[in-house]
């Protein structure tokens, strides 16, 4: 690519949808950085023209909808969703030349590089969750190999997630961990019972089946506590069984999607993270930085990036739901374990600063930018 400097680097951001969630959470973050810092900022999501975005962006920054939703759909009309995503967004990178696209996520980043052919656009792809554990289907991880080989660069979270993918699949990488936001948010310590908080999608690999296990072997000696899990997905009606059978429906809320971002900090007095897997955990780091203390699955990747074990959290072998439920009901039943592990949370989230992680990102894109430009 040939240097151009006679307007300002058009940075455009891809991505499924601009709901409630970590990614969108991130793309918001890193968007607003870069308009704030003199770039061209857009965001393309598949969704439909008029959703309204969770997280707030810089006036500046132009969102686009591409009008065809993800969605479950049979083999022929997935295919048939490829091409006619890769076609509107091909003529989107025609009329707006943007000198460098990020797209986040595994089907977003096939879809991005695929329309970026012969264009000379360069792309990067940035992998949210864990590689191995997820699996977007056999024709995806086909045409992730045969685009990640062809994208400029890819970015990961954790070293883990990218030494998933061999050298031919990452020209060029980067290892950038998620930001710890919401230092600002205090908790309030008003609740009329003490609140043991979850945050996520409704779905299997967030483990929320083995949270409600865990706690229904503890709640009973904890009558002064409920476990609130925030997040909405297509888990709830099984969830809320579960909680029934459990017989612990009476302390297991599940009031659905926060209604402004990072505002269920306001209102937990411990978090909890029970994912099966992860690419981050990007609400442990968020409950760490709010001085919160946190328990955590030690599940791959992430949250042992973040926690050290009796220090800053407790760490909890993966999936061990008995093990979850002495953590528990050890960190309900000590308010001093709770405020010193708060407070240690609070100073190691301190290295995900957004401040920090925002630099990193923002420095990660000028230097592609210059590579890409041959400068």
């Amino acid at each position: 690519m040939t240097a151009d400097t006679s307007h300002p680097a058009r940075i455009k951001f891809i991505l499924p949808g601009l709901s409630a969630g970590g990614s969108e959470h991130v793309v918001s973050f890193v968007a607003n950085r870069l308009a704030r810092s003199g770039f061209d900022v857009s965001i393309l999501s598949f969704e439909m023209s008029g959703s309204t975005p969770y997280y707030k962006t810089d006036e500046r920054i132009r969102i686009d909808y591409l009008d065809v939703p993800v969605g479950k759909r049979g083999p022929l009309g997935v295919i048939s969703d490829i091409v006619r995503r890769v076609k509107r967004l091909r003529a989107i990178y025609q009329e707006q030349r943007p000198d460098m696209v990020v797209s986040l996520l595994t089907r977003s980043n096939v879809i991005a590089v695929l329309a970026a052919t012969g264009l000379d656009i360069p792309v990067i792809v940035s992998e949210r969750n864990n590689p191995l554990r997820q699996k977007p289907g056999i024709v995806w991880q086909a045409l992730r190999r045969y685009t990640y080989a062809r994208a400029f660069g890819l970015i990961t979270m954790t070293r883990g997630a990218l030494e998933c993918f061999p050298p031919v699949m990452r020209p060029r990488s980067w290892v950038i961990p998620n930001m710890a936001d919401y230092q600002d948010f205090k908790p309030k310590f008003t609740n009329e019972r003490k609140v043991m908080t979850a945050v996520g999608r409704l779905v299997d690999q967030k483990g929320f089946d083995l949270l409600i296990k865990a706690w229904a072997k503890i709640a009973d000696r904890h009558s002064d506590w409920c476990l609130r899990i925030w997040g909405e997905g297509p888990d709830r009606a099984m969830l809320e069984a579960l909680a029934a059978e459990q017989g612990v429906a009476n302390s297991v809320q599940m009031p659905g999607v926060s209604s402004a971002p990072g505002r269920w900090i306001e209102e937990a007095d411990a978090f909890v993270l029970s994912s099966r897997f992860e690419g981050w955990g990007l609400v442990l780091g968020e409950a760490m930085a709010a001085g919160l203390p946190c328990i955590s699955f030690d599940c791959p990747f992430g949250p042992a990036d973040m926690i050290t074990h009796g220090h800053d959290g407790l760490l909890i072998e993966e999936g061990n739901i008995d093990a979850m439920a002495n953590a528990l009901s050890r960190l309900m039943g000590d308010s001093a374990l709770r405020d010193r592990l708060g407070a240690q949370a609070k100073s190691a989230a301190d290295r995900f600063a957004p401040e920090a992680i925002g630099a990193i990102w923002e420095n990660t894109i000028r230097g592609a930018l210059a590579t890409a430009r041959g400068q």
